[in-house]
């Protein structure tokens, strides 16, 4: 039977700024007998400017499948241990979702501290409909899985949020504004720091203005709802009009309905029904 005084402390630390942090989570902190970080460079930073001397370990993609039972072990025995990622909630699109699971198959507490979370500062920062949303984490890498991943998603009623490294995200803007042309955008990126940028606007301008920039920072991608059928107003024959021009011009019918969607600002898939027509 675990010992009563074992608990996992789920932390929230800052997304950027070393001052978005709670005192609840630096109380947790000080508390802890040990602190599992995903990265201890980075945590111990915030550590060092509240004067915090718990021991660190580190707990990341790499070793969490020997590190997990370990920790778990140890909270049976009694230990309070605090879990952080390098930034915002644990559990959130990182290894720290595995501990969580392992403590909680275990029977053990798990008290999980509110924070700061990138989705939600980007998602209000973005101006788009925030009544429902749908967060679908790192696509996939690889062209061909990231088009179909974002396919499935094309009628969600929902404004999208993606996470996305500096060094893809203009592969991943490519992509989306590939599927969902006309659409409101947004991107987020060094959230909370000295150079924090929201650039809004249509998917495809966003592609192509940030198809040549080098990138710092993690970066937030956001997609508006689709457009809804009642607002397309223009004449369908015009609309299957323009994809046979394209085409005739020897343009493929996928470039062809891509391009006069986002040429009339609509639906990609309502232009592709009409091309296939």
């Amino acid at each position: 039977m675990a010992d009563a005084g074992g608990i996992l402390v789920v932390c929230a630390t800052p997304i950027g700024n070393l001052g978005d942090v709670t005192l609840r989570v630096l109380d947790a902190l000080r508390a802890a007998d040990v602190i599992a970080a995903e990265d201890t460079r980075v945590t111990r930073k915030l550590l060092s400017r509240y004067e915090i001397h718990t021991p660190l370990e580190a707990y990341h993609e790499h070793n969490r499948a020997a590190k997990t039972p370990e920790l778990v072990s140890r909270i049976e025995r009694g230990e309070r241990i605090a879990l952080v990622s390098d930034a915002g909630t644990p559990g959130i699109s990182d290894p720290g979702e595995h501990l969580v699971d392992a403590c909680l198959d275990a029977g053990l507490r798990v008290d999980v501290l509110p924070g700061p979370s990138a989705i939600v500062t980007a998602l209000v920062a973005s101006g788009l409909p925030t009544g429902a949303f749908y967060f679908g984490g790192f696509l996939p890498r690889k062209t061909g899985e990231r088009e179909r991943a974002i396919a499935l998603l094309s009628a969600l009623d929902a404004t999208l949020v993606f996470y996305e490294s500096p060094g893809r995200t203009a592969a991943t803007l490519t992509s989306l504004a590939g599927a969902f042309a006309g659409r409101r955008a947004a991107v987020a990126r060094e959230l909370t720091k000295l150079h924090e940028e929201v650039a809004r606007g249509e998917i495809g301008q966003l592609a192509d203005d940030f198809a040549a920039r080098e990138l710092k920072g993690e970066v937030v991608v956001l997609i508006g709802p689709p457009v809804a059928s009642a607002q397309l107003t223009l004449d369908e024959d015009v609309v299957r009009e323009r994809v046979r021009d394209a085409m005739t011009a020897g343009v493929s019918r996928r470039d062809a309905v891509r391009d006069v969607a986002a040429e009339l600002g609509l639906p990609r898939n309502e232009v592709y029904r009409l091309a296939l027509e």
